[in-house]
C-alpha cells in the first residue's frame, strides 16, 4: 500500500539552513496547539524554504516579506524538487509568516523599521483618537484604505502631498466597475478624513477634498430591512443540526438577535462582563465610547452556558467566544461572527448576507411592540434618540392607521 504524500513530507533535515531554529518553531506550533497533521506541513514547508534559501545564499537573518514572496511567488508555482512538498499557497503562506514571526520574537531577524507611510499612519491614527475620537475599528479600517491610496501613490518612497493629484484621489475612491454605493461612500470617508487630518496640519488639501466623489445616498428612501418572527426561529434552528462549532454559532446569534450587540461588541466581550446571579451583561465600550448594562434573558444566558461547558476550550484567555482551531484559544475576530452568519444563511438556503439585520430586528420588535423610543434608544445604546427614531417607519400598524388615501384612488 503506498504511503500517503503527507507522510512522505521531510520534517527532519540536519543539513537544512533552517535546522537550527526549527526547535524554536515547533515549540511555537505545539503552544499555539497545532494539530499534528498541521505541524507536519509547515514543518516541511519551512525546510523547503530553507533549501531555497540556501540555493539563494541566504540565511535566517535574511528572511522578511520580500523573501517570503519571492519564494511564494518565483518559485513554489515552478518548484520541481525532487521529493514530496507542501504545494498550497495558503498554507506556504502561513507556514512562513508564522516562522518570520518566531524569527522576530528571538531576535533572529530584526522588526523592519517604519517607514514614512507607516509613520504617517501611526500620527493619523492618534488624531483621530485624539481629536474625533473614534473606535479602535474605525481608526483601523480608515488606516487600511488610507494606506493603499498612499502605497499606490509613493510605494516606499516620501509622501509627497504635492504630487496627488484630484484625478488619482478620485479614480481611487471610484475603484472599479463592480464597486457598490455603499463601498464608495466608506473609501470616501476614510479619504476625506486623512485630508481633514492633513488639513490641521495647515496643508492645502482643498482641491483634492473637492475631488472625493459623494454618490447620492437617501437614508429614508426605504424601510430598514429585518426579519419576522418566523424568520428569527428559523435562524435558531439553523444550528441545531451538525456544524462546525455548533455550540459557539448559536451563542453568537443570541447575542446578536436578543440583545443587539454589534459584531465588535461580540468578540470583545469576556467572562466578567456577564453578572450571572444579577442576570445582566456588561457591553464593553465601542462605538457609543462607554459601557452599558443589558439584561441577560435565559435563552442567552442558556446558549452562552451550553458553549463555554460544553464546546470552549480551555485557554487563559478571558473572551467569551476563542478559536477552535490553530492558534488555538485565542480571541475570534469579527470575521468569525461574519462567516458563524453567513453559514447558517446558507444552510437555510437564504439569500442574505448581513449581519447588522439583526439588531435593525430587535429595533423593529421592539417599536411594533410599543416600546417608548427612549427605551429603544437605551437598548440600542444610541447617543442620540434620532438614530433610534428612523426604525419608527417600520411600524407598519401605526402607520396604517394615519395614513391618508392616495388622491384619486377609486373607493
Amino acid at each position: 500500500m503506498p504511503v500517503p504524500v503527507r507522510l512522505q513530507l521531510r520534517t527532519e533535515d540536519p543539513d537544512n539552513v533552517l535546522w537550527p531554529i526549527m526547535g524554536l518553531y515547533t515549540d511555537y506550533l505545539v503552544r499555539g496547539r497545532y494539530g499534528a497533521k498541521r505541524r507536519r506541513r509547515y514543518t516541511a514547508s519551512a525546510l523547503h524554504f530553507g533549501d531555497w534559501l540556501r540555493n539563494e545564499g541566504a540565511g535566517p537573518g535574511d528572511i522578511d516579506e520580500t523573501r517570503i514572496g519571492s519564494f511564494l511567488i518565483n518559485h513554489l508555482t515552478t518548484c520541481s524538487c525532487g521529493h514530496p512538498v507542501p504545494r498550497g499557497l495558503i498554507l506556504n503562506r502561513a507556514a512562513l509568516n508564522n516562522l518570520l514571526r518566531v524569527l522576530r520574537a528571538h531576535n533572529i531577524v530584526a522588526a523592519p523599521a517604519p517607514d514614512a507611510i507607516e509613520v504617517e499612519l501611526a500620527r493619523f491614527d492618534a488624531k483621530m483618537n485624539e481629536i474625533w475620537g473614534l473606535t479602535q475599528g474605525t481608526r483601523d479600517h480608515r488606516r487600511r484604505i488610507v494606506r493603499r491610496l498612499l502605497r499606490e501613490q509613493f510605494g516606499a518612497g516620501p509622501i509627497e502631498l504635492g504630487a496627488l493629484t484630484p484625478n488619482a484621489v478620485r479614480a481611487f475612491v471610484l475603484g472599479g466597475a463592480g464597486w457598490s454605493t455603499s463601498t464608495i461612500r466608506v473609501m470616501g470617508g476614510a479619504v476625506r478624513c486623512y485630508l481633514r487630518y492633513r488639513a490641521l496640519l495647515g496643508h492645502d488639501v482643498a482641491h483634492l477634498h473637492k475631488a472625493v466623489p459623494r454618490p447620492a445616498f437617501w437614508r429614508d428612501a426605504e424601510l430598514p430591512e429585518a426579519l419576522s418572527g418566523a424568520d428569527v426561529e428559523q435562524l435558531f434552528s439553523a444550528f441545531d443540526r451538525p456544524c462546525p462549532s455548533r455550540r459557539r454559532g448559536y451563542a453568537i446569534v443570541r447575542c446578536l438577535a436578543d440583545l443587539g450587540l454589534r459584531s465588535s461588541e461580540v468578540i470583545r466581550l469576556t467572562l466578567d462582563d456577564i453578572g450571572w446571579d444579577e442576570g445582566v451583561i456588561r457591553v464593553p465600550a465601542g462605538k457609543a465610547r462607554r459601557s452599558d448594562i443589558l439584561p441577560l434573558s435565559p435563552p442567552t444566558g442558556e446558549a452562552i452556558v451550553d458553549y463555554i461547558l460544553n464546546e470552549r476550550p480551555a485557554t487563559p484567555q478571558r473572551e467569551v467566544f476563542v478559536r477552535h482551531v490553530a492558534p488555538l484559544g485565542e480571541p475570534v475576530g469579527r470575521r468569525v461572527v461574519q462567516k458563524t452568519l453567513h453559514a447558517a444563511y446558507a444552510r437555510l438556503g437564504w439569500d442574505r448576507s448581513r449581519v447588522h439585520i439583526l439588531r435593525h430586528t430587535l429595533a423593529s420588535r421592539l417599536v411594533n411592540n410599543g416600546v417608548p423610543m427612549k427605551q429603544i434608544a437605551d437598548v440600542l445604546r444610541h447617543r442620540s434618540i434620532v438614530t433610534s427614531a428612523g426604525y419608527a417607519r417600520v411600524d407598519v400598524a401605526r402607520l396604517s392607521a394615519v395614513a391618508l388615501p392616495w388622491p384619486g384612488a377609486i373607493a
